[in-house]
């Protein structure tokens, strides 16, 4: 069946950005380094998967059009040719050929059917809604805590959390905790679910991509999560290892409460990281009431001795052994000026809490013991 088409290459392209990281990944099966193409009188659907995370996105075309056909083509090769081509460009389908035509550009590439690209999921069950920017605000305080490849494989992943009560986004790396809770957003029956870092990461990219007020649906399709928006569903695998028990580690009774300012912290924090020279050394943080006295000794490199103002500390003295940069990687995802925390003794972590209108944020630090340095 022949049909021509056009599209605009601005939203073409944006369309075929998104899935590069997904049609370039090597999978078992070579199929999935294709787009598939559906082309419809109206309406244009690109669909692109690697077996464990899968999109699938749409926008209106004009066409000649009088039935829907479908075809692969190789996904890196057609993002590449649109990415040089501007404004309008007419396509024309015909037999195993592909044509392209915008200005004086005239090209032609192979397609082929599109019977072995793998089915997508068509029955999806929806949840809940909630705006793009909150949710990509809450990602933006966890995602980054995300392990690349730890041998536990549950810790690659965020776990989701909605009950009757909050919506929760837990990441742990084993020796930090990020979480995020809002009240905004809760549903009937309690969900959990373990996303894996690749499905976070993509996620972020199509909340960053969409308008601010636009409505993402979250749903589920057999054993995958779905997060739909105007015009695309994401579709994601779960990670069916158990997420540790990270509550405990959470309990904060018996701590004490504590201010500093944030910047000066930071500062100090850099400082110290400076002096690590790629080693693992651990920084001693002495809590006195309205006093922080940070130290750290690489005998390599020098020393740090540093004195900062401590507010609303009222305990006894706690001294703890902290590794700056797992501090300071965590810290920096905090907006307000003065830093809220807790502490209790040397054995227990510190923990960091914010609030920022509808969301609580909580970036927890396990100490080192000496033996560890």
């Amino acid at each position: 069946m022949d049909g021509k088409f056009i599209v605009t290459q601005k939203e073409l392209l944006g369309l075929l950005s998104a899935m590069q990281p997904i049609c370039n990944k090597k999978t078992t099966l070579d199929v999935t380094e294709s787009i598939f193409f559906q082309v419809a009188p109206r309406e244009l659907t690109l669909k692109a998967t690697d077996l464990e995370i899968s999109l699938q996105s749409s926008m209106l075309i004009d066409s000649n059009l009088t039935e829907t056909m479908s075809f692969l083509i190789s996904g890196k090769r057609i993002f590449e040719i649109i990415k040089e081509m501007d404004g309008n460009i007419e396509f024309f389908v015909h037999e195993n050929q592909l044509a392209l035509k915008s200005g004086g550009v005239d090209l032609a590439l192979n397609i082929k059917g599109a019977e072995e690209f793998p089915p997508f999921p068509e029955r999806i069950e929806n949840l809940m809604n909630f705006k793009a920017a909150f949710i990509l605000q809450m990602l933006n305080k966890v995602a980054f805590l995300i392990p690349q490849n730890n041998a536990n494989i549950a810790l690659n992943g965020m776990l989701l959390e909605i009950n009757n009560e909050q919506m929760n986004m837990v990441v742990t790396d084993g020796h930090s905790l990020a979480q995020v809770v809002t009240k905004k957003y809760t549903l009937a029956e309690e969900k959990r679910w373990l996303m894996p870092k690749r499905a976070v990461l993509e996620l972020k990219k199509l909340f960053e991509s969409s308008s601010q007020e636009e409505d993402i649906f979250l749903g589920t399709c057999g054993n995958q999560l779905v997060f739909s928006g105007k015009n695309f569903n994401f579709f994601t695998k779960l990670i069916s290892d158990p997420f540790p028990q990270y509550k405990p580690v959470m309990d904060k009774e018996g701590f004490m409460p504590a201010a500093m300012s944030k910047d000066a912290f930071l500062k100090t924090l850099k400082r110290t990281s400076c002096l690590l020279a790629g080693q693992f050394v651990s920084s001693t943080f002495r809590f006195t009431p309205g006093l922080l006295k940070v130290s750290m000794h690489n005998k390599e490199v020098g020393k740090l001795d540093e004195e900062l103002l401590l507010e609303n500390y009222a305990a006894q003295d706690v001294e703890s052994r902290f590794y700056a940069p797992y501090l300071l990687n965590g810290l920096q995802a905090f907006s307000e000026k003065n830093l809220q925390f807790f502490i209790k003794n040397g054995a227990k972590p510190i923990i960091f809490e914010s609030q920022e209108g509808d969301i609580v944020q909580t970036y927890l630090v396990m100490p080192v013991s000496i033996s560890q340095n």
